[in-house]
């Protein structure tokens, strides 16, 4: 199908987007884009019909991933083989670098964007889990100026995030992670590659003992969620099977099953079980990185 007609603009800076932003802020529906494989899909199928469409890709001060002795900060328009091919992202942010390996395929990771993928918020996109097991802060701009969003605090529900009608986001800020091991294992859609269910998990660890976890998941609720119970059972605790299963099975203690995502490839009490078998795997996975790590060391 062919998209219905809308008016295109090619934004050549932040300040540019926020002013189109404002221009056509009454004209209807104004959609950003960024790689597009969301919003364009959406757009043949009239699924979405935006009256006029902001081009944000080519912002170059959005591009680009800079670290220093403190963290990563990520232009929102930086693509996901970038991320994957990014040996400060794997060395600072190990759980994100996982999970941008897994979306999608090559020709979706040279196009889409880390930005993206966050500000569209699909349910069982890959990289929500990943920004709240990084301790992500997303950065967004708008008319009063430069805002900070934690990613605890940045997911709303179903395509609903904290960034107003009025605000850009520009980059993600992810503390170092050095010496921590990440990884995210998912159960992938087979008619779409997205996640029935997806967990990221980001462990730091003393000889055979957790110090500290992060744990966030996607796929399963209507946003990414943290899931606070694994965390509490892997603290202090050793890195043995028992010890991982254990924790694993407490991934949908703070979540009502009712509440749970369902539709024709799982059910919403599937996709619990799911739950618990992908973060036990999210987990050996990140133990395995640890003690491959060492191996090289």
């Amino acid at each position: 199908m062919y998209p219905d007609e809308f008016d295109y603009y090619n934004a050549d800076g932040v300040d540019d987007a926020l002013d189109l932003l404002d221009e056509h802020s009454e004209a209807g529906t104004t959609e950003l884009l960024a790689g597009g494989h969301s919003l364009l899909p959406a757009m043949k199928t009239g699924l979405s019909s935006p009256d006029v469409l902001i081009d944000i890709s080519d912002i170059e001060t959005m591009q680009g991933i800079s670290a220093d002795g403190d963290g990563l900060s990520i232009g929102a328009m930086t693509r996901y083989s970038d991320l994957v091919d990014s040996e400060e992202v794997a060395e600072h942010a190990p759980a994100l670098a996982a999970a941008a390996g897994q979306v999608g395929d090559v020709q979706v990771r040279n196009r889409g964007t880390i930005g993206g993928n966050l500000a569209h918020a699909d349910p069982a996109a890959d990289l929500p889990g990943a920004a709240l097991a990084s301790d992500a802060t997303l950065v967004v701009h708008g008319p009063d100026g430069e805002r900070e969003i934690p990613a605890d605090e940045f997911f709303f529900g179903m395509y609903t995030t904290d960034v107003g009608p009025d605000e850009l986001l520009t980059r993600i800020e992810i503390p170092s992670a050095d010496g921590a091991h990440g990884a995210y294992a998912k159960k992938p859609s087979p008619s779409s590659g997205y996640a029935m269910v997806g967990v990221a998990a980001l462990l730091e660890t003393d000889g055979e003992s957790v110090t500290a976890a992060r744990i966030g998941a996607n796929g399963v609720m209507d946003h990414g969620v943290r899931l606070s119970p694994v965390e509490d059972a892997l603290m202090d605790g050793s890195l043995d099977d028992d010890t991982i299963e254990a924790a694993a099975n407490r991934a949908g203690d703070d979540l009502d099953v009712d509440m749970m995502m369902s539709d024709l490839q799982a059910s919403n009490e599937f996709r619990a079980q799911l739950l618990e078998v992908y973060t036990e795997r999210a987990l050996t996975a990140a133990i395995e990185d640890g003690s491959s790590s060492a191996a090289a060391d």
